[in-house]
């Protein structure tokens, strides 16, 4: 599956910012779903993942309560709503899949940049 994220920007620290990935080249049905970010100098960290049904939704603890994690499987896309953004949110978004019995994400997409002012 072929991933590509869009919605990146720069906001203001407090603003929101919505990111979405659309997947291409198979159903996403079955794939569990996730947001991850690297920031510059960092490693990549993971930020949110849903299951293939939307009834497993696990997030960062830097990001709880303040972003959310959808899926829309009919129209092969994610969603992450990112509220109350701070300066330390800013990196590289990126999307990923991991199939039905992967022990580990086997597609990412293109990241999208979110930058954060103080």
């Amino acid at each position: 599956v072929q991933l590509q994220a869009s919605g990146g920007g720069l906001v203001q620290a407090g603003g929101s910012l919505r990111l979405s990935c659309a997947a291409s080249g198979r159903t996403i049905s079955t794939y569990r779903l996730g947001w991850f970010r690297q920031a510059l100098g960092k490693e990549r960290e993971f930020v949110a993942s849903i299951s293939w049904s939307g009834s497993m939704i696990v997030y960062a603890d830097t990001v709880k309560g303040r972003f959310t994690i959808s899926r829309e499987n009919a129209k092969n896309m994610i969603h992450l709503q990112m509220n109350s953004l701070k300066p330390e949110d800013t990196a590289v978004y990126c999307c990923a899949a991991r199939s039905s019995g992967a022990v580990a994400w086997n597609s990412w997409g293109q990241g999208s940049q979110v930058t954060v002012s103080s």
